[in-house]
C-alpha cells in the first residue's frame, strides 16, 4: 500500500484526544504502521483526498450535537496545559527526517504535549528527527487541515505556535457556535464550513459524502446562512455580479484596451446587454466611461463557464449559490479561499445526483449526460434538502478527537496567529 492510499481520508484531520496515546492509535488504525518514506510539499497531488471525499467513513459529521460533550473534553484538558505554562515556540527553521538537535527535542516535546507523539516514542534518541516524529508531524498537519508532508515549514509552524491560551479560546467559542447550529439542523442537509473549505452531506446524522470547497476570499466573504436548497440550473448563463464587475471585469477590460486590445467579452463568451436586455456591440463599448457599469454582464454556458456545468440555488439575501467550476486545480490547494463569495464543489456531480434522488428519472448517469450534451434545463427539487453555510473553526468527533482550522476570516476574536498558516 502506497503512503497516498495511507492518507485517503485527509479530512478526518486526528486531534487531541482523551490522551496522547488514544490519538496515535486512532491514527495508527486509520493510515497503517508501514515506514514508508516520501518526499511531499504543501503542492502535492491530492488524488489521494478526493477519492477519500468520495467515499468517506460513514459518520462524524461536524453538526452533530454528540460532539459537544467532547468538545468540552478537550476544554478541560487545554486549560490543564494553559495552566501548566502552555507549550514551548518551536524557532524559525526548517526540520524534517534527518535533522537532529535541540530544535528536535523542543519538536518532540511540542507535539507529546498535544498528544500527536506517544511519550516513549523513539526512546532514546529524543534530539533526533526520526520516523515517530516524521509520523507524529503527519497527524499535526492533517488535524490542522494541512498537506501531511511530515515536514516542518512555514504554514506547520505557524499553527505549530499558536499558542494553548488561542487554542483553549476557541474551543470554547466553538462549543457555543455549535450549541447553536445542532439544536435544529434538519434530517438531510448539505453543510459548508467555510474555515475548513469543505462540504459534509448528511442526512439520519450519518456522513453520505465530503467534498472539498473553494471559499470566498478575505476581502469577499462567504456569508453565514441557513436555507433550503429548491433548484439545480444545468449548463446555465452567468450573470456577473457587480462587485466582479467593478473589481475584475471593467479594470481587466481597461487594462486591455490601453494596449488595443478590445475582444475580452469575446474571449469569454460574455454579452453586455442594456437596460432592455438587448445586446450591445462589444466594439462599441467606451471602457473608460462610467456608463459601463450600465450594462449586465452575463456569460453563455460553454466548457469555461464560470459556474462550470451546474448551479446549486437556495434562497438568501447574499445572492451566493453553490457550482461547479473548471478551475478544478484550485481543490488541491492547501488554501481555497479564492472566489467572490459563492461556493465551488469538487466532485459536484455526486452531490447533485443526491439532491436529485427523487426526481424521477436522475441518475448519475443523467447527470453525466448534462455535462457532455451541454443542455441548459432547469430542474426544480422534488425534496428539498436544507444547507448551512457555517463558521466553525475547531469541533470533536465521535471518536474523541478535535479539529482545528485556521480562523480565515478572524472571527474567533483572537488576534490575526489563528489566521496565519
Amino acid at each position: 500500500m502506497t503512503i497516498l492510499k495511507k492518507f485517503s481520508i485527509l479530512g478526518f484531520s486526528i486531534l487531541i484526544a482523551s490522551s496522547g496515546a488514544t490519538v496515535a492509535q486512532a491514527y495508527d488504525s486509520w493510515f497503517g504502521t508501514s515506514n514508508d518514506s516520501v518526499s511531499w510539499d504543501q503542492n502535492f497531488d491530492r488524488s489521494a483526498a478526493r477519492e477519500w471525499e468520495m467515499n468517506p467513513p460513514k459518520g462524524f459529521p461536524t453538526l452533530d450535537r454528540a460532539n459537544i460533550p467532547l468538545m468540552k473534553e478537550a476544554v478541560d484538558r487545554y486549560a490543564r496545559i494553559v495552566s501548566s505554562g502552555g507549550w514551548p515556540t518551536i524557532p524559525k527553521v526548517k526540520m524534517g527526517p534527518g535533522h537532529s538537535g535541540e530544535n528536535v527535542e523542543l519538536l518532540r516535546r511540542r507535539l507529546i504535549m498535544t498528544g500527536d507523539l506517544q511519550e516513549n516514542a523513539g526512546f532514546g534518541y529524543a534530539t533526533t528527527y526520526d520516523y515517530y516524529v516524521e509520523r507524529a508531524v503527519k497527524r499535526f498537519q492533517v488535524r490542522h487541515g494541512l498537506t501531511p508532508t511530515g515536514v516542518i515549514k512555514r504554514r506547520t509552524l505557524a499553527a505549530l505556535n499558536v499558542s494553548a491560551k488561542i487554542r483553549l479560546r476557541q474551543l470554547r467559542t466553538n462549543i457555543a457556535r455549535l450549541n447553536g447550529l445542532t439544536r435544529n439542523t434538519a434530517k438531510r442537509y448539505v453543510a459548508v464550513n467555510v474555515p475548513a473549505q469543505q462540504i459534509e452531506v448528511v442526512e439520519n446524522n450519518r456522513i453520505v459524502s465530503r467534498h472539498a470547497a473553494v471559499v470566498g476570499k478575505i476581502d469577499r466573504q462567504t456569508p453565514r446562512l441557513r436555507s433550503k436548497i429548491h433548484e439545480i440550473n444545468f449548463n446555465p448563463y452567468w450573470n456577473v455580479p457587480q462587485s466582479i464587475v467593478r473589481k475584475d471585469l471593467v479594470p481587466k477590460a481597461r487594462s486591455e484596451a490601453k494596449k488595443g486590445r478590445f475582444d475580452l467579452l469575446d474571449r469569454f463568451r460574455i454579452s453586455a446587454l442594456d437596460g432592455r436586455g438587448r445586446v450591445v456591440d462589444p466594439k462599441k463599448i467606451n471602457w473608460f466611461s462610467n456608463n459601463v457599469y450600465n450594462y449586465r454582464y452575463r456569460q453563455d454556458p460553454w466548457k469555461d463557464n464560470s459556474m462550470g456545468f451546474v448551479k446549486i440555488n437556495f434562497h438568501n439575501k447574499h445572492a451566493v449559490y453553490m457550482h461547479d467550476t473548471p478551475s478544478k486545480s484550485l481543490f488541491g490547494r492547501n488554501l481555497r479561499a479564492n472566489s467572490s463569495g459563492c461556493i465551488r464543489v469538487q466532485n459536484v456531480k455526486q452531490l447533485v445526483t443526491w439532491l436529485l434522488r427523487d426526481n424521477k428519472g436522475w441518475s448519475r448517469s443523467r447527470v453525466d449526460a448534462m455535462q457532455t450534451n451541454g443542455e441548459r434545463k432547469d430542474v426544480r427539487l422534488k425534496t428539498r434538502a436544507a444547507v448551512y453555510f457555517v463558521y466553525v473553526t475547531s469541533w470533536a468527533t465521535k471518536d474523541g478527537t478535535v479539529h482545528f482550522r485556521r480562523d480565515l476570516y478572524k472571527k474567533d476574536g483572537v488576534g490575526a496567529t489563528a489566521a496565519k498558516y
